[in-house]
């Protein structure tokens, strides 16, 4: 969530703890978040959780139009009055998780931005990889869900996350955020994320949920071999198991926290039952 761009407070409507809101108020933040969309002036921006609307505020004047999707309902009547003489911005009162992003754009070709709630990062960033996918996103993220997100194979933060976002996306650190950059300050820190969507995207639209599957149950089993790996997931014998690893080109002694998201993909479709979920 953001406040408003003057900073202040009188009239404007107190964070709810039930919505995990936390106003970023921090102008150079701010920069860096419109900054990292990359506008030309051309787009149209959909914006998750503008709360009163400091981000919002610069968004508007560099975007073609705006589209704010607001869950509280106080928020969403204060920036309806606030951009009411602004009719290239949109108000959107409603849970980011239950609308289509590219139906309230009104456009496949878009980008997205936004501070999102942190209780629920995971769910809006894979639902904003839903097909039609926006051109690119830029999220102010928990510290560590953006380390997550961003790392690679073999190093300590690499998971189930990281794959399954890389898989469909370029994932990019663009900024870390101390606590003091909000109101009222977070417990944790914080960062700024740039997902870019891939050209050539490791798995398929109709891959996607069985790969998502396989990768949270073998990074379930990440200090184990593959060829334990592959033998507890698709219950294979010995045998079996070794020859969906040499299907796959992958060394049955290799842990998950080593490979791409391309070896997961070659995994999933050395798998049984590979070609029904085609």
């Amino acid at each position: 969530m953001t406040e408003r761009g003057d900073g202040g407070e009188r009239g404007l409507p107190r964070p709810r703890k039930r919505f995990g809101q936390h106003f970023l108020r921090d102008r150079g933040v701010l920069a860096r978040i419109a900054d990292a969309l990359q506008l030309t002036g051309a787009e149209t921006v959909v914006e998750i959780g503008p709360g009163r609307g400091a981000l919002t505020d610069i968004l508007a004047e560099r975007a073609r139009r705006l589209v704010a999707v607001e869950v509280d309902r106080d928020l969403a009547a204060h920036l309806r009055a606030r951009y009411a003489d602004r009719p290239h911005v949109e108000i959107v009162e409603a849970d980011v998780l239950t609308v289509g992003l590219a139906a309230v754009a009104g456009s496949d070709d878009y980008v997205l931005a936004g501070n999102v709630p942190y209780y629920i990062t995971t769910p809006i960033l894979f639902h904003a990889l839903r097909a039609p996918r926006p051109r690119r996103a830029v999220y102010l993220v928990q510290k560590e869900v953006a380390e997550r997100a961003a790392a690679a194979p073999g190093g300590k933060e690499y998971g189930a996350l990281g794959v399954n976002l890389q898989a469909l996306a370029r994932v990019e650190l663009v900024a870390r955020v101390p606590p003091g950059a909000f109101q009222p300050p977070p417990q944790v820190d914080s960062a700024v994320i740039r997902v870019t969507p891939r050209d050539d995207p490791a798995v398929t639209p109709a891959e996607e949920a069985r790969y998502r599957t396989v990768v949270q149950e073998a990074f379930g089993l990440r200090r184990k071999q593959l060829r334990r790996v592959v033998r507890t997931i698709a219950r294979l014998d010995a045998e079996r198991a070794e020859a969906v690893l040499a299907a796959a080109g992958l060394d049955p002694e290799a842990r998950p926290e080593t490979l791409s998201p391309g070896d997961f993909a070659r995994l999933v479709r050395a798998l049984p039952g590979a070609a029904a979920a085609d």
